[in-house]
């Protein structure tokens, strides 16, 4: 029985809310997985691993040759093929890694899955492409499976610097990958975008200003681009792109993603990548774990941005939502990466009401001055209601000093370390300073912000924040580097942290009775020359017990 039938909560319950409160769920603890041994077959949720290096990401780093899971969680961790085996009777699937390293399932405490799941076309992630050539073998690869006629889209998560040639695609390149399917790039929140000739005549069509070259201008022309595309999604359309962010997220080995929201859209071209319905954007993805066709775990932060002294959107949420409800799959959090525009009275107000309603609060820093304003609001609502046992976060912080990192620690708050400068970062101390963050040993986690500005894959970040280099292989962040072993802790064991303490002690290492997430790389992390980390990819990912991702490479 589960926590949610203890409390009178059926198991396959959906909470879809309206305007003033959201959308939250509760779900089987494992969607569609049928009980341990059933009619005689191995079970999917019973696994054993063995003849690999598998790295548990315990406190003592041991790393063990077998594994087994029962019934979605670890059973057996250590040395002996023939103890797994014993650990689980029911005739679970045997898979010989064949030396390969293996990690805990990735957490990703700060994305925008939710985002990537609802982008218009067949959105397909170029973080992983270093050259105009890339791009077109991406998208060739990506049309093979999508009706001639459909739109090909990139819309965030990466940006030119990484090509080598420094610039997007024309018209004529991307006309040579996709003969016969429009295509739409678009740089992070607002462009500037880039068509070939179907999308040329799509996008003029809707008043949309194309060059000659496949060229469309930053801001307003790409709005009405992007705006364009959306109006033709449907809510089968959404549960598709959902399912798709999902199966890319699990073949860069990410399991568990705690989401950011949106900014709210308002139908019009001054929307940009980062704009969606707050109050329905998750039904795509909720729908999916009714079903049992959810292989993610999603937890899903509420962001805000009421400009009202009243605070209409954030009181309604507080007093009308539940945080850190659902089960191991999905599960609400706290409010975050927003609590409220600006950083004015109203901003300390609604922090104010987050504290005395109990909740988790995120917000962001990107400037050389935010963090104070932020952590000194911080600590003048902790004046007044302790915050010290809520675990407020402070996410990006590129700028963060040491000073202001031990305020956040005396409240007993986190940060939040993204690579995200591994794009377009410049200079010498691009930041954030992970070196000096580990090395204080505040509560630290890594992330990706990801699909906006950022790539998603866990592996490009760890590339920035062990070398420093950015996209162009330019040193940005030098003296802030941090080793692969560190690296790791931040996205496994230390990320817990971030999600609650529902999931503190199920996720992030692999030992006796934790959630068995387990992701088996193509090549060892821990030794591959610096520049093959961001190269890294996964050949089986596992979540509670269950293969969702496997090109065939372990059997």
């Amino acid at each position: 029985m589960t926590q949610a039938d203890q409390e009178g909560v059926p198991r396959r319950t959906i909470f879809r809310t309206g305007a003033a409160v959201g959308a939250a769920g509760a779900i089987g603890a494992v969607a569609g997985a049928p009980p341990a041994g059933a009619h005689g077959r191995p079970s999917e949720r019973d696994l054993v691993l063995h003849n690999g290096a598998i790295h548990t990401m315990n406190r003592r780093h041991d790393v063990v040759r077998a594994l087994a899971i029962r019934d979605g969680r670890v059973a057996y961790t250590g040395n002996s093929l023939g103890a797994a085996l014993r650990a689980v009777p029911e005739r679970p699937r045997v898979v010989d890694l064949r030396g390969r390293v293996a990690i805990p399932g990735i957490i990703d405490n700060h994305n925008h899955i939710v985002l990537m799941g609802n982008r218009p076309g067949r959105h397909t992630p170029l973080e992983n492409a270093y050259s105009v050539a890339d791009v077109q073998q991406t998208y060739r690869a990506r049309a093979r499976g999508v009706p001639a006629g459909e739109f090909v889209t990139t819309i965030g998560g990466f940006h030119f610097n990484q090509f080598r040639e420094v610039r997007l695609p024309t018209l004529a390149e991307l006309d040579a990958a996709l003969p016969h399917h429009p295509a739409y790039v678009s740089v992070g929140f607002s462009g500037p975008s880039a068509t070939n000739s179907l999308g040329k005549a799509f996008f003029e069509a809707a008043g949309v200003t194309v060059g000659a070259d496949g060229s469309i201008a930053s801001g307003t022309q790409t709005g009405r681009a992007t705006l364009a595309l959306r109006q033709g999604l449907t809510p089968e359309l959404r549960r598709r792109g959902a399912r798709d962010a999902m199966a890319y997220a699990l073949s860069v080995g990410v399991t568990t993603h705690l989401d950011q929201g949106a900014f709210q859209a308002t139908g019009t071209p001054a929307d940009g990548a980062a704009h969606e319905d707050n109050y329905t954007m998750h039904l795509p993805f909720l729908e999916l774990y009714d079903r049992g066709e959810a292989p993610v775990r999603l937890r899903i932060n509420f962001l805000h941005m009421d400009t009202d002294a009243a605070l209409p959107t954030l009181e309604q949420r507080l007093r009308n939502a539940f945080p850190f409800f659902g089960d191991d799959m999905v599960r609400t959090g706290g409010i975050g990466e927003f609590i409220a525009s600006g950083l004015g009275p109203n901003w300390l107000e609604a922090a104010k009401r987050v504290a005395r309603a109990g909740w988790r609060a995120e917000v962001h820093s990107l400037s050389p001055t935010d963090f104070r304003t932020e952590i000194e609001g911080f600590e003048a609502v902790d004046a007044e209601v302790s915050i010290k046992d809520l675990r407020w976060v402070v996410a990006h912080v590129p700028f963060i000093t040491e000073d202001y990192v031990d305020r956040l620690k005396a409240l007993g708050g986190g940060l939040s370390l993204t690579g995200w400068r591994y794009l377009a970062g410049t200079g010498t101390a691009a930041g954030p300073p992970f070196r000096m963050i580990v090395d204080n040993g505040i509560h630290a986690g890594m992330s990706s912000d990801g699909m906006q500005i950022a790539p998603m894959n866990p592996f490009i970040h760890a590339y920035y924040a062990v070398t420093g280099r950015n996209a162009l292989g330019a040193v940005v962040n030098d003296g802030q580097q941090i080793t692969r072993r560190e690296v790791l802790d931040l996205y496994t064991r230390d990320n817990t942290w971030f999600l609650g303490k529902a999931d503190e002690d199920q996720l992030g290492v692999l030992e006796d009775d934790r959630l068995g997430d387990v992701v088996v790389l193509d090549r060892d992390y821990f030794r591959v020359p610096e520049d093959e980390i961001r190269h890294v990819r996964s050949v089986l990912t596992v979540v509670g017990g269950s293969v969702v991702h496997d090109t065939g490479k372990v059997h």
